[in-house]
């Protein structure tokens, strides 16, 4: 590790998030897949959120996601610009290219577009093992992690590193994956200083489907053995650490992935 990239990286994230402490729904057009920012959600229990059907309980999730880093940046005197959600089932274009839907959730830099993928989150259960609805809540913070790194310039400083360090790709992916995570955990903070938004055991929910899609645990259900120079999102036990920093923190100065082991 090391290089001037990497340094840049932390100064960008403490200069924005110094002394900040820490929904905007999205409204769903049927004729293109994608939500368009529309006004605040109200602050309703996260169980109460309709669950039943994917696109609705995405489009309250994704707002109150975009909503609370609206309101981090802004009492960091910065201005944050909202995420598009895309929701897709069997692949998807996008301006990161054609995508399968075995890739499932992710998000692409060039078009600042969150992209979910609806059978995934309907079948996070059956195919991970991640019960109950703050699994997928998970996924959607996450998502929404990297479209703030991409707004901080965090993506682009790691795609040029990667690009001059390839023996350190696949390790500054694993960093970039885990600040992803804790940053997703900021949102969980949040929600839960609300007092109405979680309740006991969505925490726990949340931990489980980290834990879920750890390189690891990935490989194994594969029946492939471990191996960690191939890891490119971090074991469960990172994924898990980083979330719940994130969680347990309330404050994204310290999601700082990038400083000393992970």
């Amino acid at each position: 590790m090391g290089g001037g990239g990497i340094g840049t990286i932390v100064l960008v994230l403490l200069f924005l998030f110094i002394s900040s402490r820490g929904g905007g729904g999205l409204g769903i057009d049927p004729g293109t897949g994608q939500f368009q920012q529309a006004p605040g959600a109200s602050a309703t229990d996260l169980d109460k959120a309709p669950a039943d059907d994917p696109a609705k309980f995405i489009d309250f999730v994704a707002g109150d996601v975009d909503a609370t880093w609206q309101k981090i940046f802004a009492d960091s005197g910065k201005t944050y610009e909202p995420a598009t959600v895309v929701l897709y089932d069997d692949g998807v274009q996008s301006a990161c290219g054609n995508t399968p839907s075995t890739v499932g959730p992710f998000y692409c830099p060039r078009d600042r577009k969150v992209y979910l993928d609806i059978r995934f989150m309907e079948q996070l259960q059956e195919r991970l093992n991640a019960k109950g609805d703050f699994a997928q809540a998970y996924i959607v913070a996450h998502e929404f992690g990297h479209h703030v790194q991409n707004l901080l310039g965090v993506m682009e400083d790691v795609s040029r590193e990667q690009q001059e360090s390839p023996d350190s790709a696949n390790e500054l992916s694993v960093r970039v994956e885990l600040q992803a995570d804790c940053l997703a955990g900021i949102w969980a903070h949040s929600a839960y200083a609300k007092g109405d938004l979680l309740q006991t055991g969505d925490l726990e929910e949340g931990l489980n489907a980290a834990a879920a899609v750890g390189d690891d645990r990935i490989q194994k259900q594969a029946g492939q053995g471990v191996n960690p120079e191939s890891f490119t999102h971090g074991t469960s036990e990172q994924r898990m650490k980083w979330f719940r920093a994130g969680f347990d923190n309330g404050d994204p100065t310290a999601c700082d992935t990038f400083k000393g082991d992970v």
